[in-house]
């Protein structure tokens, strides 16, 4: 079904004279926000929070993923993803990695990025968290902002065991086993939920939260979700779109022509979720317990211990599934979803469309991942991935790659920029392609920052180990 396109505003001012954009993309790659912030209520933190106790050993089981060594393809300069700019300034400039290579020989318990990202975050044997990436607004935890090349331990959360993290277009969310988080980055928009909107956290700081202990952490591009053990979701940041479910989009007028936002500087509780139906009649659902959750850029898609998926924030292009482009401000009941056949297991979201596997194992996609062309309106299931056993998937900006059986399948429209791994030759691809190179590997863990991949291997398998081994390696020169 394919629908007119509804435009995602931006947050710089109209008096900048800049060229009309595709703003449902390009808003999401540029750094260039107005840095004028309007003052906030600060929230005084306690000076402690509270002792924090491990989380349950089973539940922490659950966060020992198969480790694996780690390849890397797209750009990796830097300063450069997601900008339309010319090099200036840019100190080193790399060309961009069109297929995986090597990267450091360390094994890694986890990897991850961002739809937005041009930062990511590794997890090593030791459970200490290692940055790389864009480091403009403090968002690698790492005392200088410059770009970092290799994967640098973070400084300050050396005495902690880090089994999760998030990364959002500026700022960065850390998970440790106690059931803390730990933020830093750009804070601007109270994304680092620290209690006030300081403009950046260089060191990375305990989130302003005294609730039950968080099992899982996301982050939008400007905003961000935690889960409680308890199922109760949290979300705090820039409240634009609906994009923290808390029934606003935060805008209010400073003076008469100037528009601002309430931003929610701590972690707030989603209090309400709901069942719309066509009418526009709107029924509150009872006894819902999120097991999981993913964030797009402006919107988040969530499912509880029913099975049942909800989605709420920005709609434009039917990310949301609800086949109309409204942004909702509290989650909603996707009914597709809402049949005994169709529960969701999986829950992945790029900048402006999401993935969801049922329990039949089916994938399906809504939002749409190219500029140009169709919107999938509602949740469609993606015919070239019936039949494969998936299991792992990383989202971009436009891209996906998606590892199933023994096999690595990545599409992408133009302009990739060797995120796919599929070689110089084919750059990108409108629909779902064998990543040749990769047949046959053992890949554990999969995740995409805007424009590269991160992939962990499971070099423990000989045919793996044979293989990896036979890739270039991507060295950095001191």
């Amino acid at each position: 079904m394919s629908s007119k396109r509804k435009s995602e505003p931006t947050k710089k001012p109209a008096k900048r004279n800049k060229k009309k954009q595709d703003k449902d993309f390009e808003s999401d790659l540029s750094d260039d926000f107005d840095d004028e912030v309007p003052p906030q209520q600060e929230v005084l933190i306690p000076a402690e929070l509270g002792p924090a106790t491990r989380l349950p050993e089973e539940l922490l089981h659950t966060f020992d993923r198969e480790p694996g060594k780690l390849l890397i393809a797209g750009m990796v300069t830097w300063e450069m993803t997601g900008r339309r700019a010319d090099s200036k300034g840019v100190t080193k400039i790399r060309p961009n990695l069109y297929y995986f290579n090597r990267f450091t020989d360390e094994k890694y318990r986890f990897a991850t990025s961002g739809p937005a990202s041009a930062h990511s975050v590794l997890i090593n044997m030791d459970r200490k968290a290692l940055t790389f990436g864009r480091n403009q607004y403090g968002q690698l935890g790492q005392p200088e902002t410059r770009a970092y090349e290799k994967p640098t331990p973070v400084p300050g959360l050396e005495g902690f065991n880090i089994i999760s993290a998030a990364c959002g277009r500026n700022h960065t969310l850390f998970l440790t086993d106690l059931g803390t988080v730990y933020a830093c980055g750009d804070n601007k928009s109270g994304q680092c939920g620290v209690g006030n909107t300081t403009p950046t956290i260089m060191k990375a700081q305990r989130i302003n939260y005294a609730g039950p202990p968080i099992i899982k952490v996301g982050c939008g591009a400007d905003f961000s979700v935690i889960l409680d053990i308890k199922g109760n979701l949290h979300t705090f940041g820039l409240p634009e779109y609906g994009q923290l479910g808390h029934n606003t989009d935060g805008k209010y007028f400073m003076t008469s022509t100037k528009m601002s936002f309430h931003f929610e500087t701590s972690p707030k509780r989603v209090v309400l979720f709901i069942e719309k139906a066509k009418d526009g009649h709107v029924t509150p659902v009872d006894d819902v317990q999120i097991v999981d959750f993913s964030c797009g850029n402006n919107h988040t898609v969530a499912v509880d211990a029913k099975k049942r998926a909800y989605s709420w924030g920005f709609g434009g292009v039917g990310r949301l599934g609800h086949a109309e482009q409204k942004d909702e401000m509290v989650p909603r009941l996707i009914k597709y979803f809402d049949i005994a056949s169709k529960g969701v297991k999986r829950i992945f979201c790029g900048a402006s469309y999401s993935l969801a596997i049922t329990e039949s194992g089916q994938l399906f996609l809504f939002g749409q991942n190219k500029k140009t062309g169709e919107a999938n309106m509602y949740p469609k299931p993606v015919q070239d991935l019936s039949g494969w056993n998936i299991n792992a998937i990383g989202t971009s900006n436009t891209s996906i790659i998606i590892s199933a059986d023994d096999s690595l399948i990545a599409w992408g429209a133009s302009p990739t920029f060797g995120e796919l791994g599929l070689g110089d030759l084919q750059k990108s691809s409108s629909v779902p392609k064998e990543v040749s190179k990769m047949e046959g590997m053992k890949i554990v863990q999969v995740t995409m920052g805007m424009s590269h991949t991160l992939l962990l291997v499971n070099t423990e398998d000989e045919k793996t180990r044979e293989k990896y081994e036979k890739f270039n390696e991507f060295v950095i020169e001191e």
